[in-house]
């Protein structure tokens, strides 16, 4: 059965800079004095955010929102799992969603727990 995966999409292509371009990149850096490049002494005279700036400061980037997803309460496991063609092709037909739907119906399947 042939697969109704999409493909990916390409990834961007990185360009270099011409010569030329990489001229006026320079110079346009150089003549920026915000944006001058570091010399062996800044690097040496730099010191982690947690000893140079205010306690104040620090406490409001502590509320700040974490990057990427959020922590579930209720995680879930990664196993390896060997199953039939047809039947992963038939749920990823259903379009995207398949892998929730798929463990859905493997939860009505699944035998329940005992009554305590």
């Amino acid at each position: 059965m042939p697969s109704t995966r999409k493909p990916r999409a390409a990834k961007a292509a990185v360009t270099t800079p011409t010569p030329e371009e990489d001229v006026a990149i320079t110079a346009g850096i150089a003549a920026d004095p915000d944006a001058r490049e570091w010399t062996d002494e800044d690097f040496a005279q730099a010191r982690p955010a947690a000893e140079a700036l205010p306690a104040a400061v620090l406490a409001a980037f502590e509320g700040a929102r974490k990057r990427g997803r959020p922590i579930a309460a209720n995680p879930k496991v990664k196993v390896m799992l060997r199953l039939d063609p047809d039947v992963v092709e038939a749920f990823r037909a259903t379009g995207p969603g398949w892998q929730t739907r798929m463990n859905d119906a493997l939860r009505a399947a699944a035998p329940k727990p005992p009554a305590a």
